[in-house]
Formats: structure tokens, sequence, C-alpha cells
């Protein structure tokens, strides 16, 4: 299987970790509040405590497992995108950026959570100040900032349409959904992150179905 089926696979694999956030946060997190600032931070901290295996698991594929798969797919579109020089490479380097932060954010989380529950059982008090913090942090790295992923598909995009390495389709999904990431840090048009991750939802399954259909470019043109 040649590396750029892979990325396609794991193009398709990272859409599957968005639908199976969004599905446990408006199946269960949603529905308790949880991480809405209405509801006490000592609310919070004990819906971890009777839930931390499910919220493990579930940051780990949220976060950890989507920032591997991403690693896999930002490599194998820049080998793809190899003949746009500088911009696919600037598109690359957010992209691994990107991945990186939502790797940390994942390890972040986990690790945070296991030390909110321990601290729940001494100091209800302290492990709520410990859970502000890493929601605080946590929004900060990976979960309410867009624009390193915004930044990515965008200027990915722009990559795909001067080299034409991709389906138009693919390319014009890809500005409208990076685009919305980018204003989305406008505190204005905030809501334009609900098309951003809505919207890559749609162009990981389309990007990957692209990458496993269309034929893989041969060793010297990928570099």
């Amino acid at each position: 299987m040649s590396f750029q089926k892979v990325s396609g696979l794991a193009a398709i694999g990272a859409g599957a970790t968005y639908i199976i956030g969004f599905w446990v946060y408006f199946s269960i997190l949603g529905p308790a509040q949880y991480g809405s600032s209405s509801v006490p931070a000592e609310q919070h901290v004990q819906f971890l405590a009777g839930n931390m295996d499910l919220m493990t698991v579930w940051n780990q594929i949220i976060y950890v497992l989507n920032a591997i798969l991403m690693v896999l797919l930002v490599i194998g579109l820049h080998r793809r995108l190899s003949a746009s020089g500088a911009l696919g490479q600037t598109a690359s380097a957010f992209g691994l950026i990107w991945a990186g932060l939502i790797l940390a954010t994942g390890m972040l989380i986990n690790i945070g959570i296991a030390q909110i529950v321990r601290l729940s059982a001494e100091d209800m008090d302290a492990a709520a100040t410990l859970w502000r913090a890493v929601i605080v942090v946590s929004s900060g790295l990976g979960g309410g900032n867009e624009i390193t992923g915004g930044m990515w598909i965008f200027l990915l995009s722009l990559a795909g349409l001067k080299t034409k390495a991709l389906p138009l389709a693919v390319n014009l999904l890809g500005v409208l959904v990076g685009g919305a990431g980018i204003i989305s840090t406008i505190p204005a048009l905030s809501a334009a992150t609900m098309v951003f991750g809505l919207g890559f939802i749609l162009w990981f399954f389309v990007a990957g179905f692209a990458l496993l259909w269309l034929k893989p470019l041969k060793e010297a043109e990928a570099g």
C-alpha cells in the first residue's frame, strides 16, 4: 500500500474521531452541561470523578489518536503537493504544528483528569481550581482556537488549486473550512467555529476518499 493510501485512510479515521467526539458531547456531555460556565466547577469535578474512564478514552480518541492520524495525513498531502513549493511547505508546517498542539492538549487533559479526580477526594476547592486551569490551558492549546488548523487547510487548499494535484471539490471545500477557522478567531465571528468543526468532518472524508482514489505520484515527483 502506498503512503498516499495510508494518508487517505488516516484522513477518514480523523473524520471518524470528530464524529465520535460530537456524538459523546451531544449525547453525554451536553445533557450534563459539562464545561458550561453556568454550572459550578465543583459539579464538573464530580462529573469527572463519576465518568473518569469515559472522559479518558474520549480524550484519547479526539486528541491523541486524532493527532497521530493528522501527522500521517499532513505528510501524505505534503508529498502530493510538493510541486507547490514554499506555499505547500508553509501549509505543512502549520499542519504539523496543529497536530502537535492537538497531541499536547490530549496529554494535558488526561493527566489533568487524573489529578483532578485524585485531588477531589482530599480538597474539592483545590480540585475545582485545577479544573478551571486545565480547561483554560487546553482551550488555548487546541480546543478553543482554530487559527492553526484554519491556516493549514486554507494554505493547503491554495496549494491544491495551484498544482491541481487534488480534486477541485477538495480545494474549494478546504478554502471555505479554512477561512471559517481563521475568521472564528474574531470575537464577533466566533460562531464560525461550528462551520469549521462540522465542515472539517466533511473535508476529512472527501480528502480521504480522493487520496484513496487518485493515482499516487511517482516517488521522484512526490519528493
